[in-house]
This record gives structure tokens, C-alpha cells and sequence, in this order.
């Protein structure tokens, strides 16, 4: 589930997709009648992952486990979307992730220390630390910390809670304010570049300074411009300065998601696989 999109798919327990089907995210009871629906015309499951955008209550000892929180987003505060399966399919097994919680899941690679980052309606990062996803008393807000500001940018941020943030200073729609345009139509040596990698490379920085992940995937609509990772990890390094134990080796550190637009996907039904 995306702010904008949402991915409906039967598969396996091991993440392999048999068959999908996207269409946009409305308010959550509409959201929800399409998915039950669609899943109902394939039979009844026999678990359901799910991977939702933020802020959700993914903590099973609160009493909310299963809604979405306080949102802007219409007709989704109070949501349960495990009520709503749990309605629909009693008695299948049903687990909810962050949407970036479970992309770590599918994006692992090997690594049991890993961040994954999204960038697109909104900025949201996942954390898995000694092969555990990590939660907190909630879940992770990481795209509403407030990084420095770039030289020469005064743009003051969309976030309708924290203006400057980093969702509010470098998602898809911070972007299309600031600049006037969507990130996908922005030839690769505008200056909206410039100040999106170095937001993001604070991020990674960040990261590094908090949990050392052994790589950070950056994913999302916005993170597909050309270069975008190879920049990201030059601003990092330059700020780094080689005191991170992590970036000491040759190989890449901020790398684009392996699975692309699926890796949330195939994380919802790794959720259900073991």
C-alpha cells in the first residue's frame, strides 16, 4: 500500500509474485472493497501479508495494532486494515508491516543489517538490525527528521506538520511545488538534483551515525533518475570523511532496490511466508 498506489498479488511464501494488479489508493473502505474482491475472485488465501504506508500501528501489544494513525490523508485515520481483512477472511492469518519494513525484508540480499529508504508521495525508511525489523514503541518516522539545509535553499517545505522535514524539503510532491514540475519530468542536470542527493545523502548519513546498516537501498519513483544512487553515495562520502567503518570497503553502499516497484510487495508475502 502507497500513498498513491496500491498492489493487490497472490504468490508464494518465499516472495515470488504469481499474479498482481495495481490501482490507486481512495480512502481506505474503497481501498480495501477492490483488494478483498479481487483476492475473493482467486479463492480464499491462506495468509495475507500486508505492507502499508504510514503512520500504521504495526506494535501488537497496543490496543490500535492494525490501524492506520493520525494522518492527512483522507478517509484512512482509524483504519483497521486488519479488521477489515479479519472481516473478510476469518480465519486466515493475517501480518502488517511498515511498506518499508517489509521492502528490507525483500532487499536483504544476504545482508542482516540493512536500511531501505523510499522516496514518493511521502519519505519513509525501514530498518532491519541483526536480521530483526526494528519498530520502536510505533514504527519508524525517519522522513520527518530535519536535516541542514542546502546552500541556497530557501524552499520552505510542504510537510503540513513540519514544513522543512525531510519529506517536507525532498519527496515527489516537495519537488513538484518547489520546481514547478514532477520529478520524472526534470532533465538529469537540473538543480532540483543537486538538492535531492544531498538531502538524501544526509539521510544515508544519518543512518550510518544510528543503526550502521551494511548498505542503504533507495527506492521509489523518485529515486529512478539517472545517477541518482552513484550521487547520493559521492555527497556521503564527501561528508563522511572515512570515519565509517562501513564505507571502508569498494563496493557500493547506496544502491537502488533489486526487486524495483515489487520489493514491497514480495516483503508482504515473505511477512507470511515463515
Amino acid at each position: 500500500m502507497g500513498g498513491t498506489k496500491t498492489v493487490v498479488a497472490v504468490g508464494l511464501g518465499d516472495g515470488r509474485i504469481l499474479e498482481e494488479f495495481r490501482y490507486p489508493t481512495t480512502n481506505g473502505d474503497e481501498t480495501f472493497r477492490v483488494a478483498i474482491e479481487w483476492l475473493r475472485e482467486r479463492g480464499e488465501p491462506t495468509a495475507i501479508g500486508v505492507a502499508a504506508f504510514g503512520p500504521v500501528s504495526v506494535n501488537k501489544s497496543r490496543p490500535d495494532y492494525g490501524q492506520m494513525l493520525k494522518t492527512p490523508k483522507p478517509g484512512w485515520a482509524g483504519f483497521s486494515i486488519v479488521g477489515a481483512l479479519k472481516t473478510a477472511f476469518p480465519e486466515v492469518k493475517v501480518e502488517i508491516e511498515t511498506d518499508v519494513n517489509a521492502a528490507v525484508l525483500a532487499e536483504a540480499n544476504g545482508f542482516s543489517d540493512v536500511a531501505y529508504i523510499t522516496i514518493g508521495t511521502g519519505i519513509g525508511g525501514g530498518v532491519m538490525a541483526d536480521g530483526k525489523l526494528l519498530h520502536g514503541a510505533v514504527h519508524s518516522e525517519f522522513g520527518h527528521w530535519f536535516p541542514r539545509k542546502a546552500e541556497g535553499d530557501d524552499f520552505k517545505g510542504v510537510c503540513p506538520f513540519h514544513g522543512d522535514c525531510l519529506e517536507g524539503l525532498a519527496s515527489g510532491p516537495a519537488m513538484t511545488k518547489r520546481w514547478g514540475k514532477e520529478p520524472k519530468d526534470m532533465p538529469d542536470d537540473h538543480q532540483a538534483w543537486e538538492f535531492e542527493t544531498e538531502y538524501l545523502a544526509q539521510a544515508c548519513m544519518t543512518l550510518l551515525a544510528s543503526v550502521n546498516p551494511a548498505r542503504v537501498v533507495i527506492g521509489g519513483g523518485v529515486s529512478q533518475a539517472e545517477g541518482f544512487h552513484a550521487s547520493v553515495e559521492e555527497k556521503l562520502r564527501a561528508t563522511a570523511k572515512g570515519y565509517f567503518a562501513s564505507l571502508e570497503e569498494n563496493t557500493p553502499f547506496v544502491v537502488p532496490p533489486t526487486h524495483g516497484q515489487q520489493a514491497g510487495i514480495r516483503g508482504a508475502l515473505l511477512l507470511v511466508g515463515s
